[in-house]
């Protein structure tokens, strides 16, 4: 039994309580009970929650309102209790009883090797923040203040490694930073897109750009990060020094160019970070104002503008919807087709009253936030195997997907609603999950207004005003955006980096087939820490934030070992490195991303899948959870 300091219970807290219990999710208070009281019953009939439909949160558990009834006072009762007296009767599950009760909680069978992740998650022990005995004069240089430099910047600074910071921009922040197109937000439920160590009082359930923004920030200066960073600065060059066992790296910025000799460098520059514009004929030639969602300008005003969006990636499916009140015409390139889900939540507000239970009873946002990654990261992740005896590949890759593919048809034409005729210039042919799913937001009812034109079609040639269409139509536009992606395939392409015996980086990643052992070491460059490095990336769904997480603490905790060892150098062998690329291209080779016809811009140019993971979320954290030494070289 855990007991935590004895708190008074006033008439106020136990009012915002009753409210909030009223609102709550059920799935998430059942749970929230069995860990207060113990009583694993009511994990059982008549309590059992029914499965969810889709993305949706599922909050009455498809129960009785007598049933939920009967929950809700429980819970009452016993969060009440606990937070005058502290008592939690299961502190901390085990892995299996952890995987049973999210088994329950979701109303499906989890992969009992997934509680595992939510157990250490409960117990807060998934990211760990304990001191390393680090040799004298050993430092760091995180190269990028996005969110995952943010992250190791927090995890070296309570190990007690020094470290600096280099950022590009004037603030923290990355890409939620860059990106301030007009309806810029995160397609994952920002209770899960949050640090694990680092919860937030979010207004809405998938935050847009500014609240993103501001989080990145606070989290930064509330663990003292802006004393460690220097902003307007750029990374140009880093060298492997042989002789000294260092980096040296050239910058350049406010104070002109400088050199620094650093121990190991920790790579956060990102994966969406370099903006791809295609090689348009004429694109220099258009007359007004155009720009990449990635770098829209502060004061651009769309109001009865006639308006270009080349592309219907991420972006262009969130900033069309967004403007389209805005502009007196708009026309959308969409050459490629992309599967969206239903949106329930977007743009909705978390309720006060569950604002307030989220940051008073950490059982249930711990339990809220199990539920969310085990529906947005790892649910389909099975249904994304290709069946070798499925009948119909063109359009699907096993039964489950096939049903997936029927779902989101029927969503699509009652979407469209009279303008069915857009359907064949919406409809992908490819399996669904073949590229990223999107969230609608309202794309489909915007292209199908009057003031819209859909042209399935890439933008051929830009002649000044006049754009110009693969089927030769042509259009008149005021406003040119390019929402056509990043360069996410050719990793570190911002900087020059050489390693042992002067080989660079690019070179061994032959441009655009960048490979890393566990996504994050290099032979060859010994103390090249590579944060969201090659094949870690999220094709299925769920936080790239987790892996992030699971990358951080397995590279300190290397480091810990090499020093343990009095070596201070570290680089994966070859043998491991070549074998772990090898499971990990096999892996994809089974998977929708690499079927038959699929492109992608998680794929480089010979075919091979660079972005993405193949792995579960859980698999990649027991991957990461500790180091085996005989994997590496080691140098004092």
């Amino acid at each position: 039994m855990a007991v935590a300091e004895k708190k008074p219970l006033g008439d106020t807290w136990e009012a915002q309580l009753a409210e909030a219990v009223k609102l709550a999710n059920v799935p998430t208070l059942l749970m929230v009970l069995v860990q207060l009281t113990g009583d694993l019953n009511w994990m059982e009939a008549p309590y059992t929650p029914k499965r969810g439909r889709g993305l949706d949160d599922n909050d009455s558990g498809g129960l009785p309102e007598e049933i939920q009834d009967e929950i809700r006072a429980a819970a009452f009762g016993e969060i009440r209790e606990w937070h005058q007296n502290g008592n939690v009767e299961l502190p901390e599950p085990s892995g299996d009883l952890a995987a049973t009760m999210l088994s329950r909680a979701m109303g499906e069978q989890v992969t009992p090797a997934y509680g595992q992740i939510v157990a250490a998650e409960l117990a807060d022990k998934s990211f760990k923040r304990t001191p390393v005995d680090a040799p004298e004069g050993f430092n760091v240089l995180i190269i990028g203040g996005g969110m995952s430099g943010i992250c190791a910047a927090i995890r070296l600074k309570s190990a007690g490694i020094p470290f600096e910071m280099i950022e590009m921009a004037q603030d923290f922040g990355g890409t939620w930073r860059e990106n301030r197109y007009p309806g810029a937000g995160v397609d994952t439920p920002n209770h899960l897109y949050s640090y694990s160590f680092a919860q937030y009082d979010w207004s809405h359930y998938f935050a847009l750009r500014d609240e993103l923004f501001d989080y990145f920030r606070t989290v930064a200066r509330d663990n003292g990060l802006y004393d460690y960073v220097r902003f307007g600065t750029k990374v140009d060059r880093a060298e492997f020094d042989e002789d000294a066992g260092e980096w040296i790296v050239e910058t350049s910025g406010p104070k002109g160019n400088e050199t620094r000799r650093v121990s190991a460098i920790f790579s956060a520059v990102g994966v969406l970070s370099i903006p791809k514009v295609p090689p348009i004929p004429g694109l220099e030639s258009f007359p007004g104002p155009a720009c990449h969602t990635a770098e829209w300008p502060e004061d651009l005003d769309l109001t009865g503008k006639r308006v270009a969006i080349v592309g219907n990636g991420a972006s262009a499916m969130q900033v069309v919807p967004a403007i389209a009140d805005k502009v007196s015409e708009m026309v959308i390139f969409a050459r490629s087709k992309q599967w969206a889900a239903p949106f329930p939540q977007f743009r909705k507000p978390v309720p006060e009253p569950i604002r307030w239970l989220l940051r008073e009873v950490p059982l249930y946002q711990k339990w809220y936030r199990q539920r969310l990654a085990w529906t947005f990261n790892d649910r389909i992740h099975s249904s994304l195997q290709v069946d070798p005896e499925w009948e119909e590949p063109a359009r699907a890759i096993n039964r489950t997907n096939d049903r997936h593919r029927q779902a989101f048809i029927d969503y699509m034409k009652a979407e469209l609603g009279e303008r069915q005729d857009l359907l064949p210039d919406v409809l992908p042919d490819y399996p669904p999950f073949g590229k990223r799913m999107l969230l609608d937001n309202g794309w489909y009812r915007t292209v199908a207004r009057d003031h819209v034109t859909l042209v399935p079609e890439h933008l051929k040639e830009v002649r000044g005003n006049t754009l110009v269409a693969a089927d030769g139509r042509e259009f008149e536009a005021d406003v040119l955006i390019l929402g056509t992606g990043f360069q996410a395939t050719e990793l570190l392409a911002s900087l020059d980096v050489i390693g042992r015996d002067g080989q660079r980086l690019r070179d061994v990643w032959d441009g655009d087939n960048a490979r890393a052992y566990l996504g994050s070491t290099v032979p060859g460059f010994p103390n090249l820490f590579t944060l969201l490095g090659p094949n870690t990336g999220l094709g299925h769904g769920g936080s790239v934030i987790t892996p992030v997480e699971s990358q951080i603490h397995y590279i300190v905790r290397l480091l810990e070992q090499v020093f343990e060892k009095g070596a201070h150098l570290v680089e994966p062998k070859p043998e491991v490195y070549e074998n772990y690329n090898e499971r990990v291209d096999a892996a994809h080779a089974a998977m929708v991303w690499t079927h038959k016809g699929m492109e992608n811009w998680y794929r480089n140019s010979r075919g091979r899948v660079v972005a993405l993971t193949p792995w579960r979320h859980d698999d990649f954290w027991r991957m990461t959870r500790d180091a085996d030494l005989e994997d590496y070289l080691l140098d004092a």
